[in-house]
């Protein structure tokens, strides 16, 4: 059968290419995990540094005009948007955490694997305010509704109709532009398994 199909054009897969994808599928993971880890404590130790230093405090003003750090609790969507929803963005952000962790077991692309890390380490970073921080907790009536802790404010005082805007954090930041290259790359053609449609 090998034979009539080598003679017929058709590819074969040799004996080696299931043991090769898996260990490059192993490796993409690898990249996919560390990024998400990388940003995930980034977005702890920022929110972290932030509350101790500014919570209750005056903006801390970086750029005049353009940028400046003040914290505020958010119980909506990135950059503020959907507030009263929390619970309701809780479990998308759970749904987003288990829906990467499954698309990973076909993963062959390393632009995917860095989107996903992106997405994934940002999703993390929201949920566990979502399940930690003030008023969720251990022991509470209101799980699954923390408030995100946000703190990086651009273009202060030119948005007077939308309250906080754009006010985000490093788990957003991760989010949009994980979610951003996903558009680009199914623009694009390309698919997590590593081929391109078309081609």
């Amino acid at each position: 059968m090998r034979g009539l199909q080598a003679e017929g054009g058709a590819p074969v897969a040799g004996p080696a290419a299931a043991p090769a994808a898996a260990k490059r599928r192993t490796r993409l993971v690898a990249v996919l995990v560390a990024l998400a880890a990388v940003v995930y404590v980034i977005d702890v130790i920022t929110k972290t540094v932030v509350l101790r230093a500014l919570e209750g405090k005056a903006p801390l003003v970086v750029i005049p005009d353009v940028l400046q750090f003040r914290v505020i609790f958010n119980s909506g969507a990135a950059f503020s948007l959907g507030t009263g929803m929390t619970i309701v963005f809780t479990f998308i952000a759970a749904a987003v955490v288990v829906a990467i962790i499954r698309t990973a077991r076909k993963l062959l692309s390393l632009p995917w694997a860095i989107a996903l890390g992106l997405l994934l380490g940002g999703a993390f970073g929201n949920l566990t305010d979502r399940l930690l921080r003030y008023p969720s907790g251990f022991g509470r009536s209101t799980q699954f509704q923390g408030h995100v802790v946000d703190f990086v404010e651009v273009l202060p005082g030119h948005f007077p109709v939308i309250d906080y805007f754009p006010v985000f954090n490093v788990a957003d930041s991760s989010i949009v532009c994980g979610g951003i290259l996903a558009v680009l790359l199914a623009w694009r053609g390309y698919q997590i398994d590593g081929s391109r449609e078309g081609k």
